[in-house]
């Protein structure tokens, strides 16, 4: 509920003598900042009950209580109201009066929350009061626990401004006007229980587009008014603790939800743009990631061969591809597996993106002059055994990392190139020696990301010869074997995918890959050397997956592999 709609429900109490101001007042002294809904705080020291408070709204709105003693709704009326909706809105579905839809409505005192229903549901409708505790119950008996962890996020998400309100001037009052609160809060949620990976708010001219990002695709939501677009941008800055007084250069700034299982953190990014601000929230959901190598669809032979390198005392193991390719979550994994009692382990990342318990990881900030290198100089001085460079960007960076192996220590890192043998001729296009390389280097690891198949929609089909030219084979290649398609279902949203994983080509650097390294060999060479001794590359190792029915020939094709 509202803040202004609490106030004005107690003014209704006191008036009908349920309730007096003195009381209130005290109940107001006690009451915590971030404590629930002053209706619930009222109902909880049993002050009042939830009955009276119907009564109260009945008698005052003339709107009728709904009765839900053995109220069973119907699941074509679920589907038309989202778990996230209900307990965004404090609304549930009761039935159909027509062609009007009756809602049970917990906050009938705001003016504002009608507004929000008309502009969420394209169709006419009634509503019937109901308490807290009866929303609360028909959200866990008919959209099950994840709508508790719902309340719980929107809970948390309402009163993340708390602490600022004071410093809001009266010309950002707008910010936490009710319909802005309930629309981001709105869509903040339905981005965490999707599993998006960014949310990005962009005004443009004519209207505020809102796009989410899952499974590394762009989705568009439907949008808001235009006119809200300022308001909920400066939200967004306000819980991200930045400055909302200042539009004309780029802030970064970051949200921190603890929710019931799990911790979950947006990073917060804003532009300026001729039309207002735009800004992207990335959603870092740790219990949405899986820091294990076993699941990031290794075969079993380059599994083996990546501990390997990984376990080794010294030397450098560097994963490559282009930006969204799960670098950074590859190694990740790495030093988990490798994070034991005997070793200390270092990284430095920009920026930090999950903290992983018994590593010491450092921020880098180029604003104040702490870049890769120089921190890197520094972590040698603290005795480390395996280190993590969050990127290779520049020759400097790359000496530091040579240097760190040379003398006794495991350094995992990441460059952008589009395959492993192109890392070798990337590092001496930097101007890296041929002997260093050959003398650090102990594999390279080039991946992209691919969306998985829904494994309750995909359909078999033959692929014709278009299609099958997109990953290079013909017909007679494919022999009898079965290739899927995406289709569709309530499990995937209806998007055919479901999840992502990646596609792998290893290099290992052994002797006569060294040998060609110190003649300056072309990537090709390199790569043809490698491919005689059993390398799988990235496009033969994406038919395998779409052979195995993990993926479709559309997004290894997309992948643009060379």
């Amino acid at each position: 509920m509202s803040e202004s709609s609490d106030l004005l429900l107690v003014d209704l109490l006191i008036k009908h003598g349920l309730f007096d101001r003195k009381a209130f007042e005290e109940i107001m002294k006690t009451r915590l900042v971030h404590e629930i809904s002053i209706r619930d705080l009222i109902v909880n020291r049993k002050l009042v009950s939830e009955r009276q408070m119907l009564g109260v709204l009945h008698t005052e709105t003339h709107y009728p209580i709904a009765d839900v003693s053995y109220f069973n709704a119907e699941d074509t009326l679920l589907q038309k109201v989202s778990p996230v909706q209900a307990a965004t809105f404090g609304v549930f579905p009761l039935r159909m009066e027509g062609n009007d839809m009756v809602f049970g409505l917990v906050d009938v005192l705001d003016d504002n929350l009608f507004d929000d229903l008309r502009f969420a549901f394209h169709f006419p409708f009634k509503v019937e009061l109901i308490s807290t505790d009866d929303h609360r119950d028909l959200l866990l008996k008919h959209y099950g626990e994840k709508a508790q962890d719902l309340s719980e996020i929107i809970n948390i998400l309402t009163n993340l401004d708390e602490d600022q309100k004071e410093n809001l001037d009266e010309a950002d009052a707008a910010v936490n006007d009710a319909p802005v609160v309930r629309l981001l809060n709105s869509l903040l949620v339905q981005a965490i229980t999707d599993h998006a990976s960014d949310v990005h708010f962009e005004p443009f001219e004519n209207e505020f587009r809102i796009r989410y990002r899952i499974d590394g695709s762009l989705y568009e939501m439907i949008p808001p008014p235009k006119h809200l677009s300022l308001a909920v941008l400066s939200r967004i800055k306000v819980m991200a603790r930045m400055n909302i007084a200042e539009k004309r250069i780029p802030q970064d700034g970051r949200i921190s939800l603890n929710l019931n299982k799990r911790s979950v953190d947006l990073r917060v990014s804003t532009l300026p743009t001729i039309y207002g601000e735009s800004a992207v929230l990335r959603i870092l959901d740790r219990s949405n990631i899986s820091l294990d190598l076993e699941t990031l669809g290794f075969s079993r032979e380059m599994l083996k061969e990546i501990r390997e390198i990984i376990q080794k005392p010294n030397g450098i193991f560097v994963t490559t591809g282009p930006t969204g390719a799960g670098k950074t979550t590859t190694l990740y994994s790495c030093l988990r597996e490798i994070n034991t009692v005997d070793s200390k382990i270092i990284t430095t990342e920009d920026p930090v993106e999950y903290d992983i318990e018994g590593i010491t990881q450092v921020p880098i900030n180029e604003s104040i002059g702490l870049s890769f290198a120089i921190c890197l100089r520094s972590i040698l001085r603290q005795d480390p055994d395996k280190i993590m460079v969050g990127e290779i960007r520049d020759l400097e960076t790359m000496n530091m990392a040579i240097q760190a192996s040379l003398t006794g220590h495991l350094v995992l890192s990441t460059l952008h190139t589009n395959n492993a043998p192109s890392a070798i001729t990337r590092l001496i296009d930097m101007g890296v020696e041929p002997f260093l390389i050959c003398s650090a280097m102990e594999g390279i690891l080039a991946q992209r990301l691919v969306r998985k198949l829904c494994d309750h929609c995909k359909t078999s089909y033959t692929p014709n010869e278009t299609m099958l030219k997109l990953i290079g084979l013909k017909s007679r290649d494919i022999g009898d074997k079965k290739f899927f398609a995406p289709r569709g279902c309530d499990e995937c949203g209806g998007i055919g995918y479901k999840g992502r994983l990646g596609i792998y080509e290893l290099l290992t650097i052994n002797a006569e890959i060294r040998h060609l390294i110190m003649q300056q060999a072309t990537a090709r060479m390199i790569r043809d050397a490698a491919r005689r001794k059993g390398m799988t590359t990235l496009l033969e190792d994406g038919i395998q997956k779409i052979e195995a029915g993990i993926t479709s020939i559309e997004e290894v094709a997309a992948c643009a592999i060379e």
